[in-house]
């Protein structure tokens, strides 16, 4: 929230979005000076309803042309809402979704990974190849193209931010701010473990069948195999994140057979028939290149 006060630009509209947390947060708000903002409110739900809901309330209770979200874990640098603003007005009217780079530390403060966006213009084929734009905290919407899109699905576990990213991409162009001036905290706790299971039974058969004939009948038959493909290579990932080896591998095959042509995904298949030997070293050394830029 404080790093929402401290923007350069002005004006800035707050709505924090209390999912029934067993202390209510409006007192914790209180402690922050918001008097350069426009306005600022607190909305508590009586029950516990999911990530989506929240960010759906706030989008409800939210005034303003664009939309921007902040997850409790991450934290905005003072020029982010500005850039936000510039990049929406250098693009167009067609531009309805920007995505800004970010840098992710640990714990203790420490840098671990960054991540620069290269998503523009016609998104679709961008992520039908794999390239993510990542999570909420990310990006910002206009809120006439979220009309035309609709809100975050709410039936969703996981894989929200991408699910909408793909409805997003069918209505608007997309624009990237490459430096990373968003920063997120990254705990100890690997939520992947948590969900694995959620995004093979829940989020894997949802995704397909929202979005597979859609592409079909935007992009043809070769654009719904790269979708398949790819839903089915994040999976696999997951698999392995969770020392699930003999799923990836199946999961890996299922990508190839559909794009045959992924380099990624041989590559991934070749470390995972070694097991938690060849996967952690690779998972290692990727983490430290991540730490090193």
């Amino acid at each position: 929230m404080r790093s929402v006060a401290d923007q350069t630009y002005a004006p800035i509209e707050l709505i924090v979005v209390d999912d029934c947390s067993p202390e209510p947060i409006e007192a914790t708000v209180n402690e922050v000076d918001t008097a350069g903002l426009r306005r600022t409110e607190v909305i508590r739900h009586k029950q516990n309803m999911g990530a989506n809901a929240a960010r759906n309330t706030g989008i409800e209770a939210a005034t303003g042309e664009v939309i921007a979200f902040l997850d409790d874990d991450d934290r905005w640098g003072p020029s982010v809402v500005r850039r936000y603003v510039d990049a929406f007005e250098s693009g167009g009217p067609s531009v309805g979704v920007v995505t800004v780079g970010v840098r992710t530390v640990n714990e203790n403060g420490t840098k671990i990974g960054e991540f620069r966006p290269t998503i523009e213009s016609d998104a679709l084929d961008a992520l039908l190849s794999g390239t993510r734009v990542g999570s909420f905290s990310r990006f910002a919407v206009r809120s006439d193209v979220i009309d035309s899109a609709g809100t975050p699905d709410e039936r969703l576990p996981c894989w929200q931010d991408w699910e909408w990213q793909f409805r997003l991409a069918f209505h608007c162009d997309f624009g990237a701010i490459p430096e990373p001036i968003v920063v997120r905290t990254r705990g100890t706790h690997d939520q992947i473990t948590d969900t694995f299971e959620e995004r093979r039974e829940i989020a894997y058969p949802f995704l397909l069948d929202r979005h597979r004939e859609r592409i079909r009948a935007a992009r043809g038959p070769r654009a719904e195999r790269r979708f398949v493909a790819t839903l089915s290579q994040s999976l696999a990932f997951a698999a392995l994140d969770t020392g699930r080896y003999l799923t990836g591998v199946r999961l890996l095959l299922r990508t190839l057979r559909y794009d045959p042509f992924s380099s990624k995904a041989y590559l991934y298949l070749v470390v995972a028939c070694g097991g938690p030997v060849t996967f952690g070293t690779a998972r290692w050394v990727k983490r430290r290149l991540n730490a090193l830029q």
